[in-house]
């Protein structure tokens, strides 16, 4: 027994195992090197593109920035002078009736596929026609609501554009709602119904509450999305040259104005472009930077 030991035949030495172990972990040195640099390339290509679009924006956008722009309605072609107010006030108005139509319904439907119909045949057929809507183009939307409203109507209106907005705003409050909802503990809601609270009043005090920061992001993040959107209107709002609080009536909106201007020849109107643009991308990244502070507080 106190004699050289005896290896094992088959098995490798302490030295060749060594060897074996480092190249091995040399290798995977060199694969994560090349994942990270793969990894860092591609953010950095995506912010290139990104930043280029930021610097874009506010070196041709803060050109157009005057007061006028905030007062005066969109001028007539080759003219010096005018604003966007008709557009700015039409894209608010556009926008915020969007919302009042469309996160009550929204958040309903997804408090019904969170607490109710998990399960059910219902539930899934609503999930499948929002991951349509989810991803379905807003062209498509727009045509919708062209052939069942203003078609119907025999003219355009601030009305089918705000269906058409609402439309796209829908489905993304429904993904949102249901998320968050799900991710509230069970736990909660077998404390409360062991305290005999009724299911409706659960869902209204409990896990709406207790999901409420998630669900705002939602919305936050729907008007973000419906804020730009320029195909729907066109088919529904048009636009209009004068300023109009008439929703019956065709209305001015930012996005389409912005297409109208930045495809004319005529370089006063090329300015005031830009300046919506810059406009719509400022209030975007406020309402993305606002839903993100407000769901990382929670």
């Amino acid at each position: 027994m106190n004699g050289p030991s005896m290896q094992i035949p088959g098995s490798a030495s302490p030295e060749v195992f060594a060897a074996t172990r480092e190249r091995l972990q040399r290798r995977r040195r060199g694969v994560n090197a090349v994942a990270l640099a793969l990894s860092l390339a591609a953010m950095a290509f995506g912010l290139l593109w990104l930043v280029w679009i930021l610097y874009t924006t506010l070196s041709l956008g803060l050109g157009g920035l005057s007061t006028s722009l905030f007062t005066q309605s969109t001028p007539p072609p080759n003219t010096d002078g005018g604003g966007l107010a008709n557009a700015i006030v039409g894209t608010l108005m556009l926008v915020g009736a969007a919302t009042v139509v469309g996160t009550p319904i929204g958040v309903l439907a997804g408090v019904y596929l969170a607490e109710y119909g998990r399960k059910g045949w219902l539930a899934g057929v609503t999930r499948f026609i929002n991951d349509i809507l989810l991803s379905a183009p807003s062209i498509v939307v727009g045509l919708f609501v062209y052939a069942i409203v203003v078609a119907k109507m025999g003219h355009f209106s601030g009305w089918a554009g705000v269906i058409s907005l609402a439309l796209l705003q829908i489905p993304i409050v429904i993904r949102t709602t249901e998320n968050m909802l799900k991710l509230v503990p069970n736990a909660l809601r077998e404390a409360a119904f062991a305290l005999g609270v009724p299911k409706w009043k659960m869902v209204l005090s409990i896990t709406l509450k207790a999901s409420a920061a998630g669900v705002v992001t939602g919305v936050l993040l729907a008007i973000a999305r419906i804020a730009g959107e320029t195909a729907p209107l066109l088919f529904t709002a048009l636009s209009n040259q004068f300023f109009s609080v008439d929703m019956n009536q065709p209305m001015a909106n930012l996005p389409v104005t912005i297409y109208k201007f930045a495809m004319s020849p005529f370089p006063q109107w090329q300015s005031l472009a830009w300046a919506g643009v810059f406009l719509i991308t400022l209030g975007v990244l406020g309402l993305n930077i606002l839903a993100r502070a407000m769901f990382g507080k929670k």
